[in-house]
């Protein structure tokens, strides 16, 4: 059955044409989870549990840096305070289960961002969508970019402070799988989504709800926000909330320039229609 123009659609059309969108993005993230679960034991040992390990490039990296400046850090030290345990009967399966789902909702984003632009680009003009074909490609890599950025610097950041933080002598850490699971995924996750920043500029920028103005003029609150977000998904020392909050701060300042050429190309259109 041939798709119907978006001028003919209802809204009943509409709901039903998201639904097989949102269909084929579960689809697509099951697949991607299946392969994910067949090549569980590599996740697990070298991607998950990596950070773990003081051989973690992060921690030799940090460990050269401290060393140069000659400071005592635990970023040298020979391996963590603490062990990662199961204490449940389905903890172990529950967590491959849960994980593979995650891989696959990490590896399946492109799709799922096509699916996006695809239920929403027969409502642009044809030159919103001449000048929007790099959509994909771009919210894709700043997606991955930041979930390299949450793995590789907030993930082994957070594992560091938290696994070396003691209040008695008395206390072993034993760590639950769930719990250190949750820090990396959450980690990466959030950080990858939060690179999505620019590109939610662009859009809230295309309806009128933000001006480069308006991000100039609270640029000063935009700081106050980034730093209670670093805070949120860093550990509470000044160093890894710093380090979080530069790439923030970066791509806030990419968004007044995104916002600025969007208001700039719709003054253009507006003249040319005068």
């Amino acid at each position: 059955m041939a798709k119907k123009n978006i001028n003919e659609m209802s809204f009943l059309d509409h709901i039903e044409d998201l639904r097989w969108h949102l269909i084929r993005c579960t689809l697509a993230i099951l697949i991607a989870g299946s392969v994910a679960f067949v090549f569980s034991r590599f996740i697990f040992d070298t991607i998950i549990f990596g950070p773990k390990n003081m051989d973690f490039p992060t921690y030799k990296y940090l460990c050269k840096i401290s060393q140069f400046f000659n400071f005592d850090s635990t970023f040298c030290a020979e391996s963590f305070p603490f062990t990662i345990q199961n204490r449940t009967m389905g903890g172990q399966f529950s967590a491959d289960i849960w994980t593979a789902i995650y891989a696959g909702l990490i590896i399946a984003f492109p799709y799922i961002i096509y699916q996006l632009w695809s239920f929403i680009s027969p409502g642009l003009h044809p030159n919103e969508r001449k000048h929007s074909r790099g959509f994909i490609l771009i919210t894709s890599l700043l997606f991955f970019l930041g979930v390299l950025f949450g793995y590789y610097v907030i993930t082994p950041l957070s594992i560091n402070f938290l696994g070396t933080y003691s209040v008695s002598s008395e206390i072993t850490n034993e760590i639950d799988l769930g719990s250190y699971i949750s820090l990396v995924r959450s980690s990466s996750l959030a950080a990858g989504f939060v690179f999505e920043l620019p590109i939610i500029m662009y859009f809230l920028t295309k309806v009128g709800l933000v001006t480069p103005q308006f991000l100039r003029k609270y640029r000063k609150y935009a700081l106050v926000i980034v730093l209670i977000i670093s805070a949120i998904i860093t550990p509470p020392d000044v160093a890894s909330q710093v380090i979080v909050a530069i790439p923030i701060l970066i791509l806030y300042q990419v968004s007044i320039y995104i916002s600025a050429i969007v208001v700039r190309n719709q003054k253009r259109k507006a003249k040319k229609h005068v």
